[in-house]
């Protein structure tokens, strides 16, 4: 039996156009926010990537490229190397090669579902620019978990399938351009009914006055 997690995980999925929505994103987070950041983004297994350059001069956040094992813990952000899939487990980050002959990838969609499993009721999934599908199963995992949903605005990506699948699915719970997304995820892990719900053992034995409809 895992034990229950005192923080919220942060898993971010993206592909094509996803660097500049990434950025976008980190800029309006706090470098105190309590929530840890793990990026999955579709990556050429040719080229070094630029993420970790990139964020350092956005963001006071520890930036890291995770490495089999690597604790998760608040306040840092977590990149997926190259060539690699992803997935966690009590909290630790786990590496696989990626199989490239004749099957298809999907890294967010095996990220997502794990961490869903590992992290349930504080996992948050955010699907960002990207084409094709992927992610699209893993935050239904999210959903059925208790977790909550983040698409953006496909008016804002520059490539709009990702988060269209992701909206399609009917389980997001808020689409809004990249910017916007972290004061809302941060609405949402301090509101008071959370809190409540974080506190206690399970919803039954939380006061009355905290079982208001949430609204952020």
């Amino acid at each position: 039996m895992v034990s229950k997690k005192d923080f919220y995980v942060v898993g971010i999925g993206a592909s094509a156009g996803g660097l500049e929505a990434i950025e976008t994103f980190f800029t309006k987070v706090p470098a105190d926010s309590g929530l840890a950041f793990v990026i999955v983004q579709h990556l050429s297994p040719d080229y070094k990537s630029l993420m970790p350059e990139i964020l350092n001069k956005r963001t006071n956040l520890n930036v890291l490229t995770a490495e089999d094992g690597m604790l998760v813990e608040p306040n840092n952000i977590y990149l997926i190397p190259r060539k690699m899939n992803m997935k966690i487990f009590h909290s630790k980050l786990q590496l696989t090669e990626k199989v490239t002959i004749n099957v298809l990838n999907l890294p967010i969609d095996i990220f997502l579902h794990s961490l869903a499993e590992d992290f349930e009721d504080k996992a948050i999934a955010v699907i960002l620019s990207g084409t094709g599908s992927d992610g699209s199963r893993g935050i239904r995992v999210i959903k059925e978990n208790g977790g909550i949903i983040f698409a953006q605005d496909p008016d804002s990506a520059k490539f709009d399938g990702m988060p269209k699948s992701a909206v399609t699915t009917g389980t997001v719970d808020f689409i809004l351009p990249p910017q916007e997304i972290p004061e809302k995820i941060i609405s949402y892990v301090k509101h008071p009914f959370i809190q409540a719900k974080d506190k206690y053992s399970d919803l039954t034995s939380v006061p009355d006055d905290y079982m208001a409809k949430i609204n952020l």
